[in-house]
This record gives C-alpha cells, sequence and structure tokens, in this order.
C-alpha cells in the first residue's frame, strides 16, 4: 500500500510538471527562486519530443497499477508484482539520478519538484526492494 501512496504523490508532481510544461499553468511555484521554470523550460525538459514530465505521469501511474493490483488477494502470496516493482521503480531511479546530473551540471537549477520526483522514487524502489527480500525469507511465498 505504501508504493502505491507514494506513486499516487509523484503521479499529482508529475501532472502538476506536465501541465506547466503544456502551457496549461501560467507559471510554477517553487519558493520564489524561479529555477523550476528554468528547469522545465529548459531544453532538456524534452525527450524524444515528449515532455519529461510525460514520462513522469505514465511511469508512477504504471507503478500504481502494478502496486494496487499486488494487493488483490490472489497476488498476496506470489512475488511477481513485487519484482516488477523493483524492476521498474530502479529504471526510475537511474531515470532520476539521469535527470538530477542536468540539474546539477548542465542547467545549474534545482526544482523542489524533481528533487521531490527523484525522492519518491527513491522511496518506491527501497520499499519495493525490501518487500522483495521479505519474499525470499518467508519459506512457501
Amino acid at each position: 500500500m505504501a508504493v502505491a501512496v507514494l506513486a499516487l504523490v509523484g503521479l499529482l508532481v508529475s501532472t502538476y510538471l506536465l501541465l506547466f510544461k503544456l502551457g496549461v499553468l501560467g507559471s510554477i511555484v517553487c519558493g520564489g527562486s524561479g529555477d523550476c521554470e528554468r528547469v522545465a523550460t529548459s531544453s532538456w525538459a524534452v525527450l524524444f519530443g515528449v515532455p519529461v514530465a510525460a514520462y513522469g505521469v505514465a511511469g508512477y501511474l504504471v507503478l500504481m497499477v502494478v502496486a494496487l493490483v499486488g494487493l488483490g488477494e490472489r497476488w498476496l502470496r506470489r512475488a511477481e508484482p513485487t519484482r516488477w516493482l523493483v524492476v521498474l521503480s530502479g529504471i526510475g531511479v537511474l531515470f532520476a539520478i539521469y535527470l538530477t546530473y542536468l540539474e546539477a551540471a548542465v542547467i545549474h537549477a534545482w526544482c523542489r519538484w524533481c528533487v521531490t520526483s527523484a525522492t519518491l522514487i527513491t522511496l518506491i524502489f527501497a520499499t519495493s526492494l525490501a518487500g522483495a527480500r521479505g519474499f525470499r525469507r518467508e519459506p512457501g511465498r
């Protein structure tokens, strides 16, 4: 359940950033620094013609669905959803590391929303990994 809640928060953060990138929101709240707008309007905020925030929306949505499916009664005794959560969130962590590098070394601006998203995906990965280890320790699961 923790992964589903974290993924929901990540989905909300990514949706907020996507709405700004698409021009639905006129400005973005970032504590007065303006760094969020610098990051969101940089050329690095688009990958293969798609806003990076859209990848976040899709990723967090998939993680939330897998986590909720994993809560289903027939899945409670199986490790597959947890394994998928580890793999998918692991990919998300690698992507977050890349994006954080871009913020620090290329754009020279820190978006609080982006850092929040990176923190959330790291927490999802850690929680999923802990769950996967729990399956290995319990016989018959």
